[in-house]
């Protein structure tokens, strides 16, 4: 039940962001023109980052739509090592329980400007295929704070290549 899968369908990665995507974007049309209660919905983000970064897809009802339903109408899968969308779901979750925090508090302006920067990483995931957060994981794994053996198929092209077969 805990664990998160290695390799990932990048195709479901890249639907759960499309959906991170239009509900960010909503939340924030509807915090700026109706109600700053609208930001609430941003514990349901959280609730599905936390739950994909401790259980992948098991208890994320968007993560098992993303891998059961939508990424097999999209074609053959395209295998991506795992731990590093492990730790792009954790900043997600990072910025989603953030925002819920300032909320809160009663400070709707930082929760929105954290909406927008999960605006601006999962466009970019779902739309373009760039990931920030593996992004920030790659570059951790240069420096030494994330241990090579975390990710061998980061470092080995053939490992990928072996994963999607």
């Amino acid at each position: 039940m805990f664990g998160f899968p290695n390799p990932v369908n990048e195709k479901a990665a890249r639907t759960v962001a499309g959906v991170v995507l239009v509900t960010s974007i909503l939340l924030l049309a509807l915090s700026a023109t109706v109600s700053h209660a609208w930001l609430w919905g941003t514990a349901v983000l959280a609730y599905g980052f936390v739950a994909r970064v401790l259980t992948g897809p098991t208890l994320s009802p968007l993560g098992s739509f993303a891998m059961k339903v939508a990424a097999p109408r999209l074609g053959e899968p395209r295998f991506v090592a795992g731990p590093p969308k492990r730790f792009a779901q954790a900043v997600g979750a990072a910025f989603t329980v953030a925002g819920v925090v300032v909320l809160a508090l009663g400070h709707p302006l930082p929760a929105q400007v954290l909406l927008g920067c999960l605006v601006m990483a999962s466009g970019l995931e779902s739309i373009f295929a760039i990931c920030l957060g593996c992004t920030v994981f790659a570059g951790l794994m240069r420096i030494g704070l994330v241990p090579q053996e975390v990710c061998e198929a980061c470092n080995d092209i053939s490992l990928r290549a072996g994963a999607a077969g």
